[in-house]
């Protein structure tokens, strides 16, 4: 068998597979389906200082090789975490990261504060495609100001690895990359959701109840694979992909591109296992090649 192991700027991932977060839960969901410690890391559902609710449904729609969701990070704070679920998944033998989110960069800051003071959480991944209301709702990820001023204050609060998740729904990612690095990102993952709509032509409304969504899924590969390709040459910090994963032959475009790691988002709706699969067939591939480490693809696409 082939060397799967990668690392992360200190974090040491056992394979290059994730869950990404928003489609896993917080992994116990999955527990009896699959083997937790067979994926290199679980990142599990946004996390923001406060309760927040979500949006009313519908929340979710199916498109063409893809899905549309504006579930609108509905999860219990951060206090809750701590008290409830980190108990819970503290033993899990794989790194669990959690995603974090917020309204300004306060309140990220102090929510990754708290995470920080848990032992068994190596890492938080940034999710700066959250609306800045200091700024009339603009997210702060579409701009490299607005990057960076988030990155600089959790990087105060933080002491482990910071993963910066960047929105592709921008003019420049390779700029905002370069932007959230100079900051004090230790890596960066991307890409988010693009922005997308579903309309129902009966009832002449939108299908989800905010009428635009995140739009996930095999569509979006083409885009996410292009942007970390254009990112992993544009930074010197590891480089996690995600959009549109299904297979191990996804996965392994990504590595090519230049991704140290990938995240499984969407697929993982289809076949809870498909992460442990997606990590057997990194190491088939591997093997077909004849290579001894997955590092000796990281970065290989040919011109």
């Amino acid at each position: 068998m082939a060397d799967l192991r990668v690392d992360i700027a200190g974090l040491r991932l056992s394979n290059p597979v994730m869950t990404a977060s928003g489609t896993f839960g917080y992994g116990l969901e999955f527990a009896d389906l699959v083997d937790l410690e067979k994926i290199g890391g679980i990142i599990v559902k946004g996390t923001t200082l406060r309760p927040r609710e979500g949006n009313p449904y519908p929340r979710m729609a199916e498109t063409a090789s893809g899905m549309l969701n504006c579930v609108g990070l509905q999860n219990k704070g951060v206090d809750y975490f701590c008290r409830e679920i980190y108990p819970a998944i503290k033993s899990i033998g794989t790194n669990m990261i959690v995603n974090v989110s917020g309204s300004c960069p306060e309140d990220y800051a102090e929510c990754a504060a708290r995470i920080n003071e848990l032992e068994r959480i190596p890492a938080i991944e940034l999710n700066i495609s959250c609306p800045n209301v200091k700024q009339g709702g603009m997210a702060f990820g579409v701009t490299a100001k607005g990057a960076a001023e988030v990155v600089r204050a959790v990087r105060d609060a933080y002491r482990k690895t910071l993963i910066v998740k960047l929105s592709p729904n921008v003019t420049d990612i390779a700029d905002i990359a370069r932007s959230v690095e100079d900051a004090g990102a230790d890596a960066v993952s991307l890409i988010n959701t693009l922005m997308g709509m579903a309309i129902d032509i009966e009832k002449r409304k939108p299908v989800l109840s905010i009428a635009t969504g995140g739009l996930s899924g095999p569509a979006v590969k083409p885009v996410a694979l292009r942007m970390v390709w254009q990112v992993a040459r544009a930074v010197g910090i590891p480089v996690v992909g995600l959009g549109g994963i299904m297979t191990a032959a996804d996965a392994v475009e990504f590595l090519l591109a230049g991704a140290t790691a990938v995240e499984v988002g969407t697929a993982n709706f289809i076949d809870p296992a498909i992460s442990v699969k997606i990590a057997d067939g990194i190491n088939d591939y591997l093997e077909r090649h004849g290579c001894r480490s997955v590092t000796e693809i990281i970065g290989a696409l040919e011109s």
